[in-house]
């Protein structure tokens, strides 16, 4: 349906564009014929007023034509002398408009149904002689309309032809798409890692496969990331679930009662890779707004044994929530390895507001810096998730995370400002 439509829509796009172009160069090749045929209207009647003049004469103190007897002549034209007819046979239907030329005495071209009627004065001594011709207009006229309408015929054939011509051009290249759409449909059906592999793209939808396989490569990717989150995820609840078992049957089996701190430690480190698993969950948390960068810290800490050295007034773009979900697990992992002392600050730089969060513990080893944001990875006895979390987390809201190795813990986050 929307292939159809794509299509209908340019074979319409094509059709008005040549049905416009049709009628410009009707209405000018119209305009220009009509110049042409009323230029060779009035040469022609100048040419019979010139040959009319040139037979006049003076003989005998009278104005006579020195040629005559041409009947042919006599209904084209006439000749006035002193505003008497003295050749010529005006009709009946022109009379009128003949005497009011003569009777101006200039020259002049004027119109009578489908007739042309030119007056030129004819220059002799002591007499004022005129001579007005006619010209019939009618081959002009269907000259012009044999023309219009064999250019309305030969339009309306190039208008169907562009439409015929778009609509198989515009269906020869979207059977292109349409055949790697159903072939993209049976690889992620059969063959998930099939690509198009069009080589050097040559046109247009060359550039459309190449860029479709990136994209099938970064849906795979994330596809492959997703897989391996689950299972090590997956690990990392076993243990927890896997300890509260084995302290359930040891004491089904003593006959004891399971020791409560034990139960609450596992408790606790279950809680703790649920909450972290829904926040890796939750990375659509909504961006494009701005919070208060202490206020979200002070929420993020909520109790804990941080010191807080943000200054106010400094805005992020990004929500209040995201702020929090990115700093707890940072927070949890400072306080986790620190010796006694965890801290944030914060400061302006040109791309953003870097906010740090330190402790005084061993840190990161140089050599593992750039597999502390990977699932699983972790130096201690963590879950290895909240790291990886948290670069989930900046990733969706356009945040750049890093961690450095400097002798102690430090991860620094870069929100953008507003």
């Amino acid at each position: 349906m929307g292939v159809t439509g794509f299509r209908g829509r340019v074979v319409a796009l094509a059709v008005l564009i040549a049905t416009a172009v049709v009628a410009v160069l009707v209405v000018v090749s119209h305009v220009l014929l009509s110049q042409v045929t009323d230029a060779d209207a009035n040469a022609l009647a100048h040419s019979r007023a010139e040959a009319v003049a040139a037979n006049v004469a003076v003989r005998g103190g009278h104005v006579v034509l020195i040629e005559s007897g041409n009947e042919a002549l006599d209904t084209v034209s006439w000749v006035y002398a002193d505003g008497r007819l003295i050749d010529g046979i005006v009709p009946g239907d022109v009379l009128d408009r003949v005497d009011g030329l003569v009777g101006s005495g200039k020259s002049q071209t004027t119109t009578v149904g489908s007739h042309l009627l030119y007056a030129r004065p004819i220059r002799l001594a002591g007499h004022h002689v005129m001579a007005v011709v006619r010209v019939d207009l009618t081959p002009y006229e269907t000259s012009e309309q044999r023309s219009l309408t064999m250019s309305l015929m030969l339009g309306g054939i190039s208008i169907l032809l562009a439409g015929v011509v778009a609509h198989l051009v515009v269906g020869r290249a979207l059977r292109v798409v349409h055949d790697m759409a159903a072939l993209a449909d049976d690889w992620g059906e059969h063959e998930p890692g099939r690509r198009f592999d069009l080589g050097v793209p040559r046109d247009e939808f060359g550039e459309l496969g190449r860029t479709l396989d990136r994209l099938l490569d970064r849906v795979d990717n994330a596809l492959a990331d997703e897989r391996r989150l689950t299972d090590e995820i997956a690990h990392e609840l076993r243990t927890p679930l896997t300890a509260l078992q084995g302290e359930a049957q040891l004491a089904q089996l003593s006959g004891q009662h399971v020791a409560p701190e034990s139960v609450l430690t596992e408790v606790d480190r279950l809680n703790t890779a649920i909450t972290t698993i829904l926040g890796a969950a939750r990375t659509r948390i909504p961006g494009g707004t701005r919070c208060d960068l202490r206020a979200a810290a002070r929420q993020a800490i909520a109790g804990r044994s941080v010191e807080l050295a943000v200054p106010a007034d400094v805005d992020v773009a990004v929500a209040t929530e995201l702020v929090v979900a990115v700093l707890s697990p940072l927070l949890e992992n400072g306080l986790r390895h620190a010796s006694s002392r965890v801290w944030v600050t914060a400061c302006r730089q040109p791309e953003g507001v870097v906010i740090s969060v330190l402790d005084d513990g061993p840190g990161f080893d140089p050599a593992e810096v750039d597999r502390v944001f990977e699932a699983g990875v972790t130096s201690g006895n963590g879950h290895g998730l909240g790291l990886a979390v948290v670069k989930r987390l900046a990733a969706s809201a356009g945040v750049a995370v890093r961690a450095i190795a400097d002798g102690h813990g430090r991860v620094e986050v870069t929100f953008p400002t507003p």
